[in-house]
């Protein structure tokens, strides 16, 4: 068993103030950085939400991520959708079923029933840039929040995590949902708002912003956290 009292206190730099952190209790959590949100042909391009910027935020969240495997950080893929025949999704009465942007544009164009966020298909699987490694987890939900009808909360606490480093699409829902359940449940989270992308006009990013470093958490960049965490032992 981990010995919680070997730990190693780093100063984060972060909006509005730094976060002390210990790389053994962190754990960078990947927010659906799947095909269907972070490539072209994929549900958001699709539903006519500007991709601008997705490149790089790809290329930053696969660099976070073999930085923190490599740097004593777990790494944790959320994984967003349903099952092929959607009963995940919610019956008639679900506000998913709802509201769901996905489901309603498959209910407007026929003929993409079965083809967003189903799993088994292409829109549902990670970007390429991605893949998970040992080590790693990998976890489905089938809502906005990380923490919502999935094991993640149990499987971060049997793990000795507190804080949380948070990246992916889309900034402003389930990156934003995520961030303001992990701070009702006591982690502290730490949103890298250059590896995330917004589901709307740049505001929408913005506001996340706002957001998290006002009420729910605090902000940092790639930089920051490259530069905070210790290098691996050559």
């Amino acid at each position: 068993m981990k010995d919680l009292k070997d730990t190693r206190r780093l100063e984060l730099p972060a909006l509005p103030e730094p976060v002390t952190l210990d790389p053994s209790s962190t754990a960078l959590i990947v927010v659906d950085m799947q095909n269907a949100y972070a490539a072209s042909g994929g549900y958001l391009d699709i539903a006519g939400f500007d991709l601008s910027g997705i490149d790089a935020v790809n290329a930053n969240v696969a660099t976070l991520a073999q930085m923190c495997r490599d740097r004593g950080v777990q790494v944790v893929f959320l994984q967003n959708g349903w099952d092929a025949s959607y009963v995940e999704a919610g019956g008639p009465a679900s506000v998913n079923v709802a509201k769901s942007n996905a489901l309603r544009v498959m209910r407007e164009r026929p003929e993409l029933q079965g083809t967003l966020l189903a799993k088994g298909g292409w829109d549902y699987q990670l970007i390429d840039a991605l893949t998970v490694q040992e080590g790693d987890l990998l976890l489905p939900k089938p809502r906005y929040s990380g923490f919502v009808s999935t094991p993640l909360d149990s499987m971060l606490r049997s793990r000795g995590i507190c804080t949380l480093l948070v990246c992916g699409v889309a900034s402003n829902v389930c990156v934003e949902t995520t961030i303001r359940d992990a701070f009702g449940l006591e982690y502290h989270p730490v949103m890298v708002e250059d590896c995330c992308l917004q589901a709307g006009p740049r505001a929408m990013h913005d506001a996340t912003v706002f957001n998290v470093r006002t009420f729910f958490g605090w902000t940092t960049t790639l930089a920051e956290v490259d530069a905070t965490l210790p290098a691996p032992e050559q």
